[in-house]
């Protein structure tokens, strides 16, 4: 898991707690011709691209030509040389990977919504839901739009709005995955919050962070749980052996339901688990019930049933 830097303010600011509606695509918005029955479907569309041969080849052998020649949806189609790397990443070969048509389908429905969304209308930040499942996001920084799919890798959209008769596709440098690992197994693969994974099995808190969710998870780090221990002057194992503590700390660093950062609202309430709130000041910092602050190290790291903020600081309940 990567550590992120902290995003600017203005992120934070705007944005409510739930997933922006994204508007339709007007008539005439990006190429093609003004009359929409002279355009291609999306899938001509792309097989018109020589560099998306591969993806139209993935198509075909997923059997979602039929599919993608219809209805009305986004695409973000990976170039050829996407799909190479995504071949070396996972050490297969083409054939292997096209022959696997139940996995090539699901990679292929997380590169596609079910909405028309051009490049203007993208919610940023926000989580963006295929009609594969799953979620992963999109930034604008400078001029360029970056995804970050369910693993936490990025890729680079490199063309947008071309539009079809049915929809508009965006092409993409990288095959985008979905999450392959939970909340548990998200910390468990970060050594700086190796303490909180033994806090989370010392409380018996693994089932209820593995469950569907979403959740969204304040994650202190092993620095922040040694200063913690400096400051209420117990011992670490005197910590894991006091469950009833260990729960109520705990679950204080956990919300219900996703919230990437851009939704987080400054000095608004959230309420955790555990029942009383934290928020977020105008510093950006987190502030718990006895006006002890924490820094993010890291924000919006994906999993499969919600997201993970990276903290400096073990937060406090009243």
């Amino acid at each position: 898991m990567t550590m992120k830097p902290n995003v600017s303010r203005r992120h934070w600011i705007a944005g409510a707690a739930a997933v922006i509606a994204v508007p339709t695509l007007l008539a005439g918005c990006g190429g093609g011709g003004s009359d929409p029955s002279d355009r291609k479907n999306l899938v001509t569309l792309a097989q018109s691209k020589p560099e998306l041969s591969l993806f139209v080849e993935a198509v075909d052998a997923a059997g979602l030509r039929e599919t993608l020649s219809g209805g009305s949806y986004t695409v973000f189609a990976p170039d050829n040389n996407a799909f190479a790397a995504l071949l070396a990443e996972l050490g297969t070969t083409k054939d292997a990977l096209f022959a696997d048509t139940s996995l090539l389908g699901s990679v292929l429905k997380y590169h596609v919504l079910s909405s028309v969304v051009p490049k203007d209308a993208i919610p940023l930040g926000k989580a963006i839901e295929p009609i594969g499942g799953g979620f992963f996001k999109i930034e604008r920084q400078g001029n360029d739009y970056q995804v970050t799919d369910g693993r936490n890798r990025i890729s680079a959209i490199t063309s947008t709005d071309s539009v079809a008769a049915n929809g508009v596709l965006h092409v993409v440098n990288r095959v985008l995955l979905p999450a392959d690992k939970d909340i548990v197994q998200t910390a468990q693969a970060t050594p700086d919050l190796s303490i909180l994974v033994e806090a989370v099995i010392a409380a018996g808190l693994v089932d209820a962070l593995k469950a569907p969710g979403p959740l969204t998870v304040f994650a202190p780090t092993d620095d922040a749980f040694a200063a913690l221990l400096a400051e209420l002057g117990m011992t670490k194992d005197a910590l894991l052996a006091d469950t009833a503590l260990l729960t109520k700390v705990l679950t204080y660093h956990v919300v219900a339901g996703r919230t990437l950062k851009a939704d987080i609202r400054v000095d608004a309430p959230i309420t955790t688990l555990q029942g009383q709130t934290i928020r977020v000041n105008a510093d950006l910092r987190v502030v718990d019930q006895r006006n002890r602050t924490s820094g993010f190290l890291a924000t919006d790291v994906f999993a499969s049933n919600g997201v993970v903020h990276v903290i400096d600081r073990v937060l406090l309940p009243a």
